[in-house]
């Protein structure tokens, strides 16, 4: 009998962020403005810093890989606005499976980068002097490369042991794209060592980003609390503003909604935190690092004066 309720799945219904088709539209409409917005913000960013040789430092050159991130991490709403405009929830095994593994990839990824533009603050403010010297090109390349070769092993691993699993018959996934967490439910087979895998990669790629972070900021409050002057003080932390709020923002999204005891909302908090990694957060981030940087905003008038030449 347990047999039976085996089979080869080719593909799987996303049920998506509401079942009622009146809500559809309204979906739809409320989220193409802010994928837009999201692919055209971070591009903006891109062609602003690659175009200004002044921005040709460390903290830009991580910032543009950011807003890269952020372009792919936003992955899974393209398919999503095309089942809530053609009302389809079907998603073929293969595209369910790059949907899970582009998700934990690029959503690591933005953790590991903002970790990297800790380490970045922190020697620039700790260590001034010596600053270009340690964080060469060849050194901001590493750092780079050694993520992407990290939270690709972690996507490679879990997407690996999840093609070699058996599904049961049921193929409904109720969320609007392929998670982890949720495809695990479908399975017929032993997971056991899947949530081995799961947990061991979560405590990894969480806790050591975060401790980066954490200890990196504790160094440079320590620095900056020794400085004399109140205008001193507000120059080396005016540097550290944009990447801490980026910080907040992530982290903070996270910790509200996973570290609660688990309850019949819990679904919902997945699909909230999800739209604000995959959403929200990569929209907000163009905005975040411009406003609030006057060499940015140079940069964007530059370009957008380049590409719409002044009538006069």
């Amino acid at each position: 009998m347990e047999q039976e309720n085996k089979t080869a799945v080719s593909e799987f219904l996303l049920l998506g962020l509401s079942e009622k088709p009146e809500h559809q539209i309204f979906l739809f409409g409320l989220f193409l403005p802010m994928y837009l917005v999201t692919i055209f913000g971070n591009l903006l960013i891109i062609l602003a810093i690659i175009t200004d040789s002044h921005l040709h430092t460390p903290m830009y050159f991580f910032f543009c890989n950011l807003s890269f991130i952020d372009i792919l991490s936003s992955t899974t709403i393209p398919k999503m606005l095309v089942n809530l405009w053609t009302q389809s929830k079907a998603i073929p095994f293969a595209g369910c499976l790059a949907q899970m593994y582009a998700f934990h990839l690029f959503g690591t990824m933005d953790s590991f980068l903002l970790a990297v533009m800790a380490i970045d603050r922190f020697m620039a403010i700790v260590h001034p002097l010596h600053y270009l010297a340690i964080m060469s090109p060849r050194v901001c390349g590493l750092l780079v490369v050694g993520s992407w070769l990290t939270t690709n092993l972690q996507s490679t691993v879990h997407t690996s042991l999840m093609a070699q699993l058996t599904f049961c018959a049921a193929s409904e996934i109720p969320h609007f794209f392929c998670d982890l967490m949720p495809l695990l439910k479908l399975f017929c087979s032993e997971t056991h060592t899947n949530e081995l895998v799961i947990f061991a990669f979560g405590i990894f790629m969480g806790i050591s980003p975060l401790t980066c972070i954490l200890l990196s900021y504790i160094c440079i409050f320590w620095v900056v609390f020794k400085i004399p002057s109140a205008q001193g003080k507000w120059k080396a932390f005016s540097t550290c503003g944009s990447h801490l709020t980026m910080v907040t923002l992530f982290y903070g999204t996270i910790f509200a909604m996973y570290l609660q005891p688990a309850s019949p909302t819990s679904l919902k908090k997945d699909k909230a935190a999800a739209l604000m990694c995959g959403v929200v957060i990569p929209m907000l981030n163009p905005f975040i690092y411009s406003l609030r940087n006057k060499n940015m905003k140079a940069a964007l008038r530059k370009l957008v004066s380049k590409v719409v030449p002044s009538q006069s």
